[in-house]
Parts: C-alpha cells; structure tokens; sequence
C-alpha cells in the first residue's frame, strides 16, 4: 500500500485534482434511468432534528412541501444553534416519472467550512456555484452539464420510497463542490431493523448508498482519502412509504450527522395545569 501511494503521489497533485474533478461514470454501472411513480407525493410540513452521532442537537429542521398539478416543491431548512443554516430546495415533477427541474442550495455560517450557494437548471443543465476560497475570496464557477434521467439531488428519500429493497433506483447526484461534479450513488438494502414510537414497534428498510466516482478518479480517491463516506436510509415501507431516519455527511467533507422526524413538545404551562 505504502508504494501504491508513493506512486499516486508522484503522478502529481495538480493531476489528482483535475480527475477528482469530473464525474465519470464506470462502464458497468447502471445506465441511469428515472424512477417511476408509485407514490405520489403531498402537501407536507414535517418537523426534523439533525444531531451529532453522539447525540447533541445542533439543529431544528422544517420539511415543507408543496404539490401544483404534477410540480412538487420541497424545502429542508436546517436552523443551527450557531446561527448557520442549511437552505436546500428541490423541484420536481411526478407524472409518470419522477424529474428533477430545478434545485438549490445555501450553505453558510460557522457549522460549514466552505460558504456556497448552488444552482441547477434541470431543463437546460445550467450550474452555478457560488462559494469563498480559502482566503476569503467569494468566486463562482458557471457550467453547463447533461443531466440524467435519475438525478436525485433534494429528494432521494422520494425515490427510495419508489423503489423495491430488490431493486433500488438508480440515483446519479451533483455534488456540491467548488467545481460541479457529478456522481453514482450505488444504492443496496441490508435488512431491515425495528425501531418504535408511542410503544409500538415498526419495522424499517435499511439503505446504505455509496458514493461512484467513477473511472480513473475513482480508482484514486480512497488511496487519497477523498472518498466520501457511506450514507444510511431507513424507509418505513408498505401502503404508504415514509422517511424515518438518515446518517451521512450534510456538506463534503463534513462530519457525519443524524437526521431524525420529531415531534413538538408543549411546555407545562398555566393552562395545562388547569385542565387536569
């Protein structure tokens, strides 16, 4: 291993670099397609908590969605206790497949090393990102790429909920990088594993999707330490399929995080305590 490594040094960084920069997608992978629609999606306002591993919160987190004819816009906003938030929002449509047509997404405060913002038009293939350097600089990188059929970025609990633990759907994702980038997510259902609420026990499906560089930057990247950690789903299945729970990184590079639905809970006030 030490002599493999050796040998990816010496081919040099600046090369490394420039093939972590493009997304190739290996020859027997998959070949994207878009996810059919077997649950149509709703109005939906949900309540989340994102907490370390460890089990501190660190934010507040409101799923709201809208449905307009066969156009679905959802928003995940993340409200840290720093002050840093998480802004992402998807368009899609879901008449016989699921399409994404736009998206983007605000990064910023202390919580994230890099500052960015991120814009795709699904139609049209248009990207900008928007992000400071590590001298503070605020730069943009403007390009135009082919999107897939089974682009997932915002909504990939949707699909899963759409898919089969057999046959999971195919997800391809724009990474939010300084240089758009976009990858494979291989996705398999390991089991399923129970968890319970109000003293009732549920059984959920357990997805892990893997990052797929791809081609030559993908043969490089774990020697590099630059393949992006495993992320875990767990989707309540049955006649209506629902998001439980997830694990993995918010932003690349950052630390893994625990994304949970929750509950409100009401304070022991006045009034409560004369009703009893």
């Amino acid at each position: 291993m030490h002599s493999i490594s050796l040998m990816a040094r010496h081919a040099g960084i600046a090369l490394v670099v420039s093939l972590l920069s493009v997304g190739v997608l290996r020859a027997d992978s998959p070949r994207p397609a878009a996810t059919l629609v077997k649950h149509r999606e709703g109005l939906v306002h949900g309540f989340l908590s994102l907490r370390t591993l460890a089990g501190e919160t660190l934010a507040a987190g409101d799923l709201i969605q809208n449905v307009q004819n066969d156009r679905v816009t959802s928003q995940l906003v993340f409200s840290f206790k720093d002050g840093s938030s998480h802004d992402e929002t998807a368009v899609f449509s879901q008449g016989r497949q699921f399409r994404l047509l736009s998206y983007r997404l605000v990064q910023k405060g202390p919580a994230f090393e890099h500052q960015m913002e991120v814009k795709l038009d699904g139609r049209s293939g248009q990207v900008s990102v928007r992000h400071t350097d590590p001298d503070g600089h605020e730069k943009v990188e403007n390009e135009r790429i082919k999107v897939p059929p089974d682009l997932a970025n915002g909504f990939v609990p949707v699909l899963l909920k759409n898919g089969r633990p057999g046959a999971p759907p195919t997800m391809s994702f724009l990474a939010a990088t300084p240089k758009p980038m976009l990858v494979k997510l291989e996705t398999t259902a390991i089991g399923e594993e129970a968890f319970s609420f109000a003293g009732s026990t549920r059984q959920a499906i357990h997805y892990v999707i893997k990052v797929d560089i791809g081609g030559v930057s993908g043969l490089l990247a774990p020697l590099l330490g630059k393949q992006p950690p495993d992320t875990h789903v767990w989707i309540l299945d049955g006649e209506a399929p629902a998001f439980v729970k997830s694990e993995g990184p918010l932003a690349v590079g950052g630390p893994i995080l625990r994304i949970e639905l929750t509950g409100p809970a009401w304070p022991e006030g006045k009034a409560t305590a004369e009703r009893r």
